[in-house]
């Protein structure tokens, strides 16, 4: 199972990726929005412009040029702001750089041919984008062995800063185009690693409750709190919020989720005025009440504009209904109330969830067909009782502890 990661490497998983277009820290809220929406992995990296003096950029040079990854939740959160939904175009025309984190760790430089088990490992202790040079003449073929690198027998790295410097080196299998990168995601790691389920046996059919999988430390909210609140320490990873109903006896019965995936494509100001309006539940069940003790500021652009009811003796303007259609959900519900069935659920406003007994290879079918970032898990006895959450990371944990690469010792001649 170790030979998935000894013998591949980095430039394998960057066949038919797009080069990287940076997107400028000066750039608009209004512009993020769009690139959001257009990119693949639901969030873009966010840069500071390169210098106009600087003809060649080295590796620091580039790292240091790098700000932040930003999401939808970063923006439906800062939209959500009382000053920025009383001026909403201004708040679209506000640079990015005051609304992303800044977190130049998300994000390291690598070489093509750096060993897949290295980029892993980088990958588990937080780093969410592998920069690889873009190289000439690159088929994706590994070396049989890519513990040797450069002619040289490697030792094990387990550590990510002795495996740094070995990713600085520079490739001498291809020629590397100056200036021209393109961007791994672990969602990229994780399509890759399903494509080799019969190397990775038995883990894909081993449930991620045996795996250790589950993370039991995820952010929740109470769905009659207001949903406003879930951002007020938005989660790093993954960038999602639960939300629950309390029992009596403790359990957290799952009836939705805030969180980045679910808001990727979504109406954005119609969201951020759901996000300081409403309750955690309303904002993802929806509400199907006329709102008027609150009501909806005319959006041109959101789908929260008025409508007009030719009726009752005349033409009488009233709001438009809210519901989960108006942030890009669906709902088939018919009522707000809380503790209706699960069934009005249905949709893309229903969370993503598996059950603990899941296998890990389902749960990585399962996030890779929604394009998620995270599954809830549930009981095997209850699908409703919330018992953790299980990420990129926690995946990437999960396959690379059970089969730790073998230390190789140095060949003397």
């Amino acid at each position: 199972m170790a030979s998935v990661f000894l013998y591949h490497v980095v430039g394998d998983l960057t066949v038919g990726k797009p080069e990287l277009v940076e997107f400028a820290e000066t750039d608009t809220v209004e512009a993020a929005i769009q690139a959001i929406g257009e990119s693949t992995e639901g969030g873009i990296t966010v840069w500071k412009k390169r210098s106009p003096k600087s003809v060649m950029e080295n590796a620091e040079m580039r790292q240091q040029r790098f700000v932040g990854i930003l999401n939808s939740l970063d923006i439906i959160a800062f939209l959500a702001k009382s000053e920025c939904l009383a001026d909403q175009d201004k708040a679209l025309k506000t640079p990015v750089s005051e609304v992303v984190v800044p977190n130049s760790s998300l994000l390291k430089e690598v070489d093509p041919a750096t060993r897949l088990i290295d980029a892993l490992e980088m990958m588990k202790q937080g780093v969410k984008r592998l920069l690889v040079p873009k190289s000439i003449g690159w088929r994706g073929v590994s070396k049989r062995f890519s513990v040797l690198y450069h002619g040289k027998w490697l030792r094990n790295i387990d550590s990510f800063s002795n495996s740094s410097a070995i990713m600085n080196r520079p490739s001498s299998s291809t020629a590397i185009i100056r200036d021209k990168f393109c961007c791994l995601s672990r969602e990229d790691v994780i399509r890759f690693l399903i494509g080799c389920l019969g190397a990775l046996a038995p883990l894909p059919l081993t449930s991620i409750s045996s795996l250790g999988a589950i993370n039991p430390h995820y952010s929740c909210i109470e769905a009659s709190l207001p949903a406003i609140d879930a951002t007020r320490k938005i989660p790093h990873d993954p960038s999602a919020v639960a939300v629950v109903e309390s029992t009596s006896d403790g359990r957290n019965i799952i009836i939705g989720d805030i969180s980045s995936y679910k808001l990727w494509r979504c109406d954005y100001l119609a969201a951020a005025w759901a996000l300081a309006n409403l309750s955690a539940g309303q904002f993802v069940m929806g509400v199907e009440d006329n709102v008027t003790s609150r009501s909806v500021p005319d959006l041109s652009a959101s789908s929260l504009a008025r409508d007009v009811n030719v009726a009752n003796n005349g033409g009488s303007t009233r709001l438009k209904k809210f519901s989960s259609r108006n942030i890009g959900f669906f709902s088939n519900s018919t009522s707000a109330n809380l503790g209706a069935s699960r069934s009005m659920f249905r949709g893309r406003s229903a969370p993503l969830t598996c059950k603990s007994t899941s296998t890990l290879a389902a749960v990585m079918a399962q996030m890779l067909s929604h394009r998620a970032t995270h599954v809830w898990v549930t009981e095997a006895e209850n699908e409703d009782n919330l018992v953790g959450v299980v990420s990129y990371a926690d995946i990437l944990t999960a396959v690379t502890k059970q089969s730790p690469a073998p230390v190789v010792e140095s060949q003397t001649s």
